[in-house]
Parts: C-alpha cells; structure tokens; sequence
C-alpha cells in the first residue's frame, strides 16, 4: 500500500472553472469530515467541494462525494485515483469555481481526475513495505561480494561500520528474505548469517529509496531514519543518549512529513 507523508494541493483551470485539489493525510473519517468541513469553511463561497477518500486497516472504507456536480462525475472519478495510486489514509477534496462553460459529463470528469493528480503530484508518497532489519559481521575480503548480493537482490544496507570487522545494518523486504537467506549460505557456506533479526515496515519513496523505518517495538510509531541508529552492541550506559538523539530525528521526520507521532 502507498500513503501521503505529506500533504499537498494543485490547481488546473478548464474553460474557466478553477478545480483546486487538496490532499491530506487521515487515519480516521472523523478526521477526513474535519479536513473536508474546513476546506468548505475556507472556500465558502465556491460551488461545489468534492472529496473522496480511502482508509481503514485494510483500505476497507471508501467514500466520495460529487457534492451538487452530477452523479458520478466528481467524487467516484476521484475515487478511482486513489485506488489506481494504491492510496490509504488519503483525502482529496477538490474545490470547483464555476467559470460559466458547462464542461459536459466526460468533462467533468477528466478535469476531476487531473485535479486529483495535480494534487498527488505535489505531495509525497511513500509505499509500505513489511520487512525486517538484521545485522551481519563479515571480514573484509567478503565485503565487496556481499555488497553485490545486497544489491542484486534489493535488499537495502542502511549503515556500515569498519572497525576490526565489517558490520552491515540492512533492511529486506519479506518477499525477498527467503531468496537472500539461501543466496548467503551458497555464497559463504554458512559462514555470514543474519543476527539481530527485527520484524518492521519501512517507507519507500518513488524512487525506491527507504525514508524511514517503523520499529516493531512497544512504541511501534518510533521513527528511525535510514541513515538510523546502529543498537547492535550499544552499552546501556549510552542507551539514553541514543534514544535521545532518535527522538530529535523522529521529530524532525514529523515537521518534514506532517507525522503523527
């Protein structure tokens, strides 16, 4: 599944009728009705606002609106955007000023659907992912090889130390992790192992880079960055600095993305 880290807003312009989109990030449809009633309060004087939206555990709750448009052309369009996205915990609310030219069903709902993604184009979109992070030790003459297996089986390596060893921190998708796994013991005969095993979701961006990730811990809304905090061997004496330190990234992470911590 995708969902907005950060919220959003475009605008296109169709034979004089301005459609202004806003996207907002929601975990719940008490929050998509505040989100909708203050877009209305802010373009009181527009004549139609239209939304749609997706959230729930599973994505299992959508709704839309065509708010006075036609039946079918403003909010089921709208809908049928988010869903073509993969998005949940999602709002649009597309904001229409009449510019005096009757657009006609089909457009109605092109410009509705352009609206959507002019919207979506300007914020930011992240995939889910279930995985897990693990720590491996190696010397340095497999160094180089185990980077290549890394990379050929997108499996992500998101902090290395050079000390006497080598020791990777990476994260693996769950799809991906068998496949690793067996490509490890028929490289190394054993001897490079996954430890630390930690089960997560992280957030890839569009380009297939990981942002962040969602420890499986008692706070599991606890944020790492990708360049994160190595926890493999850290004394307990300098556990409170780290977990310090963590909080200051979790909560630039939350000004950057609008996250709910």
């Amino acid at each position: 599944m995708n969902i907005i880290l950060k919220n959003g807003s475009g605008e296109i312009e169709e034979k004089k009728s301005r459609f202004i989109c806003h996207i907002f990030k929601i975990k719940s449809e008490e929050e998509a009705e505040e989100y909708i009633t203050a877009v209305k309060k802010k373009y009181w004087d527009a004549r139609h606002n239209c939304y749609a939206y997706v959230t729930g555990d599973k994505g299992q709750i959508q709704r839309f609106s065509d708010d006075g448009e036609p039946q079918w052309t403003a909010g089921k369009p709208m809908l049928d955007i988010l869903n073509s996205y993969g998005l949940t915990d999602c709002l649009l609310v597309v904001t229409r000023y009449f510019g005096g030219v009757l657009l006609g069903t089909g457009g109605l709902i092109r410009a509705y659907q352009a609206a959507a993604k002019e919207g979506i184009k300007n914020s930011d979109i992240a995939q889910v992912c279930d995985g897990i992070t693990a720590v491996i030790t190696t010397d340095y003459n497999a160094y180089g090889k185990l980077q290549y297996i890394c990379n050929d089986n997108n499996v992500d390596i998101i902090d290395t130390d050079f000390g006497a060893n080598v020791t990777i921190k990476l994260a693996a998708e769950m799809s991906v992790c068998d496949t690793f796994e067996k490509k490890l013991m028929d490289t190394f005969a054993g001897n490079v192992v996954l430890n630390d095993k930690e089960n997560v979701k992280f957030c890839r961006n569009m380009a297939g880079n990981i942002i962040f990730l969602f420890l499986n811990m008692s706070h599991p809304s606890i944020l790492i960055c990708s360049l994160g905090i190595d926890f493999v061997g850290i004394a307990i004496s300098v556990i409170a600095q780290a977990l310090s330190k963590l909080a200051t990234k979790a909560a630039a992470l939350q000004d950057q993305y609008d996250l709910t911590i």
